[in-house]
């Protein structure tokens, strides 16, 4: 099932082992492994399959016992049952790949086709066709280059994923958070705000990687995998969907760097990435340099980093470009920033005769120093003003090529998108913004129905009551930070 001995990859920081009382790197955030990290079946829905089988549970178990076992017999984990687990958790109605192969077309003959998918994976016939890359908007104006696989490309990537996930899981930190099970952005969210408020936090390092999907380094790539993986044809597997190339406007392009932004496995890739590079090193780090309270939250490439101590904000800052750099990575100088901020650093400013800290933003929010009506120290939320005006205009423009659509049938869709809104921002201190949201939303509604006739006479008066009888009221929905940290993680943090 599994080799055990040291890899023959390159150096890189030992991390501690998972159990809770050792686990140094979470200590410092106050929490424990994520509640997801060994559990025996996947989560539900298009984003994790159906409840898969647990054949699994034994390679969790040996994964979390040894942190040397290299696993050189995975692959006949990704059987037909999986391989149908995974198609049916993909959306039916997701864009084709460069085979232009529909989910419903592939499903027209489903047992037969994935009896030959897991066939020619078996006998190294499978061939990983090119990614087609599309470029969607950003909230800056921008646009963001996404890759669209191959339907059977989708399906075998699922797969491997989840098989790899048993492993990594295991070996993840505790301040790791973007696409892992049983962990949300609101749980990254959570943990730096409770970080921030809790710690001696005086500076904030905003960090931001430049084009990290895009530059990751094939050849790093497969030597940090081969720390855990000694299945050569699991590796060979992502070697194919690493090297397929893209098409774009017809034309395929070769690719030496890089894993497509929309694949399956990308996110796990990152992790994997970034746990070697940067996760582990930073728990060395602060064990070794660090004279202060060093905290870290990391959301997939996004990540933010909080201090005691300017010099020692200074000089991770310094490493960490030398660090990044040995693995073709980079900081993006425009978007990096170290700034004074926390309960402290509103103190020392206050002392200084300075304003109120500067802000900075994350995971949708502007964080930003603030108290609460005992006056208390917080950390306050805000959604970030250019994504709410770029989902208005969005909203704008949806509802406008809807005007002529029966008026319940417009204030369905408009509350679906205010409850989607709601379900993300309307986290405590963010009234305001999610009630302008909505009332903006309704002003846009509004012109679009005056825009059906020359001779409307929609006024405001019958507007508040459509606005009334189809959209949800503003209310907020999560609870206060601290108190859902607690209660995740109390009893499993090593700190208590």
């Amino acid at each position: 099932m599994n080799e055990r001995g040291k890899s023959d990859g390159p150096v890189v920081p030992a991390k501690p082992l998972n159990n809770a009382a050792e686990a140094v790197a979470e200590v410092v955030e106050e929490r424990g492994p994520a509640g997801g990290n060994a559990a025996s079946q996947t989560r539900p829905g298009h984003r994790a399959g159906q409840d898969a089988p647990s054949e699994l549970d034994r390679v969790r178990e040996v994964a979390r016992k040894d942190k040397d076992a290299r696993f050189s017999a995975l692959l006949h984990h990704v059987t037909i049952d999986r391989l149908r687990m995974a198609y049916r958790a993909l959306s039916p109605k997701a864009a084709p790949g460069v085979d232009e192969v529909t989910w419903g077309a592939y499903g027209q003959d489903l047992e037969a086709s994935l009896r030959d998918l897991h066939a020619r994976l078996h006998r190294g016939a499978y061939r990983a066709k090119p990614t087609r890359r599309v470029h969607i908007p950003k909230a800056n104006g921008g646009l963001r280059p996404l890759g669209i696989a191959a339907l059977e490309d989708k399906i075998v990537q699922r797969c491997v994923a989840e098989v790899l996930s048993a492993i990594y899981e295991q070996d993840f930190v505790g301040f790791s958070y973007g696409f892992r099970p049983g962990r949300s952005a609101h749980d990254a969210l959570d943990a730096l705000s409770v970080a921030i408020t809790r710690r001696k936090v005086r500076w904030v390092l905003d960090a931001d990687l430049r084009g990290f999907f895009d530059t990751i380094d094939h050849s790093w790539m497969i030597r940090l995998l081969e720390h855990r993986i000694a299945d050569k044809r699991i590796l060979r597997l992502i070697q194919k969907w690493l090297s397929a190339g893209v098409v774009e406007d017809g034309a395929w392009t070769a690719s030496d760097r890089g894993t497509p932004q929309g694949a399956s496995v990308s996110p796990l890739l990152g992790n994997v990435y970034l746990h070697y590079v940067l996760d582990l090193w930073v728990g060395q780090w602060r064990r070794r340099h660090a004279h202060g309270d060093v905290i870290i939250v990391r959301y997939a490439d996004d990540f933010i980093v909080g201090f005691q101590h300017r010099d020692d904000a200074q000089r991770f800052l310094d490493d960490l470009r030398r660090r990044l750099a040995q693995f073709a990575l980079e900081l993006n100088d425009d978007k990096t920033r170290l700034i004074e901020f926390g309960r402290f650093a509103a103190v020392d400013r206050a002392a200084r005769g300075l304003g109120r800290p500067e802000t900075f933003g994350f995971l949708g929010f502007t964080h930003a120093c603030a108290k609460t009506k005992s006056g208390r120290y917080m950390v306050k939320r805000i959604t970030i003003s250019k994504r709410m005006r770029a989902k208005l205009r969005e909203v704008k423009a949806s509802l406008m090529a809807r005007r002529h659509l029966p008026i319940p049938e417009q204030g369905r869709w408009l509350a679906s998108v205010l409850r989607g809104h709601f379900a993300y921002f309307a986290v405590p201190a963010n009234s305001n913004a999610i009630r302008g949201f909505r009332d903006q939303a309704i002003r846009h509604w509004l012109h679009a129905l005056r825009r059906r006739s020359q001779r409307s006479r929609l006024d405001w008066t019958r507007m508040g009551r459509l606005a009334a009888r189809w959209l949800p009221t503003v209310r907020i929905t999560h609870p206060w930070p601290a108190a859902r940290f607690d209660a995740k993680t109390l009893g499993r943090s090593p700190v208590r």
